[in-house]
């Protein structure tokens, strides 16, 4: 058979609404591997959150590679060597920081196991630090403190102000950085052309896999891009409807029914 390429998304697509990989889906993974296939975690997770995933579909034994703050850096999981990865431009530090005082919304970003508030902390931080399971802590001179390369930055905002703060700097930043939210309360800002497609773009030129060999499974608003870069682009049941609109297909099952399955039986069995 065919190499192939099976690219996931964690939350809402691999895991369930507990966070936790069934037994089924497990076992389905496991055994593609076991037949040579590749697989991909892609997500806007920082790697300390990604790295129990990982451990669980056991990347490191068959050679799997890590795609972590939407693509800013890849890790090969069997070498621990980071192959790729884009560094926040230090000059929009401040501004997105002022923005967020502005608009009275969360602002973070990410040292090791740590996550760095930069002006609160409220639920949403609180979420994202419990989900990768990572300390939450505030510093006290921000822009002082941030002095180290950063991949990403995560904005909080409540999901009915979201979308447009989304929308307003996206347009503030155009051609300078990229903005997409990756959960209604989540506000991504990345370094310019940083998506998961433009990632796997990148790393398959390094490991000599093609596009149409890849199989991209997802949910949420930050999957979209590799949904239709991939040859096949799959959007969970419970996906948001922009995602379904530009998949390939949709799982009947969500992810709480073990979905994926539906995926691997027919591009992997």
């Amino acid at each position: 058979m065919k190499q192939k390429v099976l690219i996931l998304d964690i939350d809402g697509t691999l895991t369930n609404s507990k966070k936790e990989i069934t037994t089924k889906t497990l076992k389905a993974i496991l055994n593609l591997e076991q037949q040579g296939h590749i697989v991909i975690i892609a997500s806007g997770r920082p790697t300390h959150g990604v790295k129990l995933i990982a451990g669980e579909l056991q990347l490191e034994k068959y050679g799997g590679y890590i795609l972590n703050f939407n693509g800013a850096r890849i890790t090969d999981v069997k070498t621990g060597e980071v192959v790729y990865q884009q560094v926040f431009p230090k000059e929009y530090i401040k501004p997105l920081y002022e923005y967020a005082l502005k608009h009275d919304i969360g602002l973070v970003t990410y040292r090791d196991d740590t996550v760095i508030a930069a002006n609160r902390i409220d639920k949403y931080m609180e979420f994202e630090a419990g989900l990768n399971r990572m300390k939450l802590w505030q510093a006290e001179d921000f822009l002082s403190y941030v002095n180290f390369d950063i991949n990403k930055f995560l904005f909080t905002a409540e999901e009915d102000v979201a979308p447009e703060l989304e929308k307003e700097l996206a347009m503030q930043y155009k051609d300078r950085l990229s903005i997409y939210r990756s959960e209604p309360f989540f506000i991504e800002a990345m370094p310019l052309g940083v998506d998961k497609a433009a990632s796997l773009e990148h790393l398959f030129s390094i490991i000599g896999v093609d596009r149409a060999d890849a199989v991209a499974c997802g949910d949420g608003f930050n999957d979209i891009s590799m949904i239709q870069y991939a040859g096949v682009g799959a959007a969970m049941a419970n996906a948001q409807e922009e995602v379904k609109e530009v998949a390939d297909i949709i799982t009947e099952k969500s992810n709480d029914e073990d979905g994926l399955l539906e995926v691997i039986e027919k591009y992997f069995c």
